[in-house]
């Protein structure tokens, strides 16, 4: 059974979720002593499908401005959904960063990358050349999923899946492969051990994660898109 937040509790060893009271409390925690996932958990008011059900159809990937969103015609509901959306981007914006409010239908599937799909929908995590983190919420249909650092494993460290990447390569398992993993973005992905216990996300809570980039002081955090499912909402999707 996935463990469901803001309800955490741990066992020991397994710190890498920290969950805060408040905005300031998340963007003042510091990532460290293994943990790389804050939680700023939250109930928001607001119907969040009406926004989405709002903007007609929408067939592929779309950013919404603040003047998108204004020229919805929506019920007190789906007006107060409106301004948590507006008023997450404004918290962002005074931090520095520069927030995205997407709108999904569904991503790309990875249907070509042989050995190892790349695609969001698998375990993954983000990298940065320099320090960063990546922010996001998830406000209707579905939330992103986690999943603790020793509850993984490398797909390129699986021995099946490197041999059959070194195939493709068509080389050595030496720096040049590891180059070449790195370059196509394999060494990123990952799969479940047989006793993982995925976590969600959750609707309605802002997250800041940790990213690969050297240096970092924790392991960068894994996570993936939820599947989309025929005939849903689009999903609303904050992130920067």
């Amino acid at each position: 059974m996935k463990q469901l937040l803001p309800t955490i509790n741990p066992s020991p060893g397994y710190d890498r979720i920290k969950v805060v009271a408040s905005f300031a409390e998340l963007v003042g925690t510091p990532f460290r002593e293994g943990v790389n996932a804050l939680c700023w958990a939250r109930t928001l008011s607001g119907n969040f499908d009406e926004i989405a059900t709002g903007l007609g159809v929408v067939e592929e990937i779309t950013t919404l401005d603040e003047a998108r969103l204004r020229e919805l015609n929506l019920s007190p509901a789906g007006r107060a959904a409106r301004e948590v959306l507006l008023e997450d981007q404004r918290l962002l914006r005074d931090c520095g960063l520069a927030p995205i409010l997407d709108c999904i239908p569904g991503y790309p599937c990875d249907t070509e990358a042989g050995p190892v799909p790349t695609d969001v929908y698998s375990f993954h995590v983000d990298s940065a050349t320099t320090e960063a983190d990546t922010w996001l919420c998830s406000y209707n249909v579905a939330p992103s999923e986690g999943l603790r650092n020793e509850e993984a494993v490398r797909r390129v460290d699986v021995p099946d899946t490197r041999a059959a990447l070194l195939k493709l390569y068509g080389g050595r398992d030496d720096a040049d492969f590891s180059a070449y993993l790195s370059e196509n973005c394999f060494d990123l992905h990952y799969v479940p051990v047989p006793s993982a216990q995925p976590y969600s996300f959750g609707l309605g809570n802002l997250w800041r994660i940790a990213t690969a980039w050297p240096g970092s002081p924790v392991p960068p955090c894994i996570h993936r898109a939820p599947i989309t499912l025929p005939g849903q909402l689009p999903r609303l999707l904050l992130i920067s």
